[in-house]
């Protein structure tokens, strides 16, 4: 039995590569229609349990930062956007276009260049196909428990335990910084002050809130977004400035 889980995982890991748009080998072992048919599943199912805001404002002031981003897709695609009204400091971005912020997340993200960091971010989980690569590790992640399980005898919980620590949270917080990365370009292109996106994790640092140490988290630590999203500014400050001189001047209140 475990010489044939063993060749499965093997198949299936040799035949489900992909690239990510920064150069970054993948595991997707799920397609894109999938991927598609769950996220607008989850998204129904959020506005069925979730109130959306009835201050039109807000909404309108959401959908004009979200709408600025999408449209430098490119993808024809008419992305929904929901803001739901709940406390917690968070968006989302899912397969099959649909965006979600919540309104706690305004208190923090206080301008619309700091919204549309966020926003670029979310965006770019889809664009890189993250949700897609975390259900595809899942699906390893599984099967290479059941086979060192059935070899050694050992707790199969302790492998999922080591597979959280050493793989699973590890890519996470590599898809985390991903999305941080071309979240500052694809904000810069719709002529969103990639700097803002600093002011953006240093608002989330003193927002406060005690948080696990970086290696038991699936994010990376807000210093490291910073020191990270600084490195990147070089490149993509000429590219806001060119948005901004090709017309790209958002006005979203």
């Amino acid at each position: 039995m475990s010489k044939r889980l063993a060749g499965l995982v093997v198949a299936l890991l040799l035949n489900a590569c992909a690239t990510s748009p920064l150069g970054r080998t993948q595991l997707m072992m799920v397609s894109a229609d999938q991927m598609d048919e769950m996220g607008v599943t989850s998204f129904n199912e959020m506005k069925q349990k979730t109130p959306t805001t009835r201050n039109a404002r807000t909404s309108a002031y959401v959908n004009c930062v979200a709408r600025a981003i999408t449209s430098e897709l490119k993808d024809g695609r008419n992305w929904e956007v929901q803001v739901f009204e709940d406390p917690q400091v968070n968006a989302f971005a899912l397969p099959g276009a649909k965006i979600g912020v919540y309104t706690g997340l305004l208190k923090v993200a206080t301008t619309q260049d700091q919204l549309a960091a966020v926003i670029g971010h979310e965006v770019s989980h889809v664009l890189a196909n993250h949700s897609a690569e975390r259900v595809s590790q899942q699906m390893a992640a599984q099967l290479g428990t059941q086979v060192a399980g059935a070899a050694t005898g050992v707790d199969p919980q302790l492998f999922g335990i080591a597979t959280d620590v050493f793989y699973t949270l590890p890519g996470s917080r590599t898809q985390e910084s991903e999305a941080d990365l071309l979240g500052l370009d694809l904000m810069a292109s719709a002529g969103f002050d990639p700097r803002e996106s600093i002011t953006l994790w240093r608002n989330m640092m003193n927002a406060g809130g005690q948080k696990p140490p970086e290696m038991l988290s699936t994010h990376p630590s807000d210093e490291t977004r910073i020191q990270q999203l600084q490195a990147r500014l070089p490149l993509d400050l000429p590219v806001y400035e060119n948005a901004r001189a090709a017309g790209k001047r958002p006005h979203c209140g």
